[in-house]
């Protein structure tokens, strides 16, 4: 079992349909808009994107196919909820 405060290392890659996308990018909008922090669930664990979170675009390109990423990073240590947060 993972200590408190400390987070086990994850990479997930999920697949949504069109709508539940657009839905998910139309809420982080606005709490960006509104400065507000971003809650989501992805694969079974709740993540809690504070506002100052840093934006950044990735793009890849490969021989037959092209890539974004839109990526939300912060530091935990940063993040005044990470400390009050279990792992599940």
């Amino acid at each position: 079992m993972a200590q408190r405060g400390k987070r086990a290392k994850r990479d997930v890659v999920r697949d949504y349909p069109q709508r539940q996308f657009v839905a998910k990018l139309r809420r982080l909008a606005d709490c960006l808009e509104q400065g507000k922090r971003f809650q989501i669930q992805v694969a079974g664990e709740r993540v809690s994107i504070p506002s100052t979170a840093r934006i950044s675009l990735e793009h890849e390109r490969g021989g037959t196919k092209e890539e974004i990423e839109f990526q939300l990073t912060w530091r935990l240590d940063e993040d005044p909820l990470a400390s009050t947060r279990r792992l599940t």
